[in-house]
C-alpha cells in the first residue's frame, strides 16, 4: 500500500478492509513523514502498533 491510499482509507466513511500479515486492521493514524502508520487488530484493539505503510495490504 501506499501513503496516499492509507490517508484515503483513514478518512473514509466506509470500512475498507486492510490486512497486516494476513490479519484484519484498522489503521488508527498515518504519519506522512515517516511512511508509518499507526494500525491496531479488529479483533483486539489493545493490539496497537507502528508498521510501515508498505506492510499494509488493502483486500478487495
Amino acid at each position: 500500500m501506499n501513503l496516499h491510499r492509507a490517508q484515503e482509507i483513514l478518512a473514509a466513511d466506509e470500512k475498507i478492509t486492510v490486512e497486516l500479515n494476513g490479519v484484519p486492521v484498522w489503521i488508527d493514524s498515518v504519519d506522512s513523514s515517516k511512511s508509518l502508520v499507526k494500525v491496531h487488530a479488529e479483533e483486539n484493539p489493545a493490539d496497537s502498533r507502528l508498521v510501515t505503510v508498505q506492510e499494509l495490504e488493502e483486500v478487495h
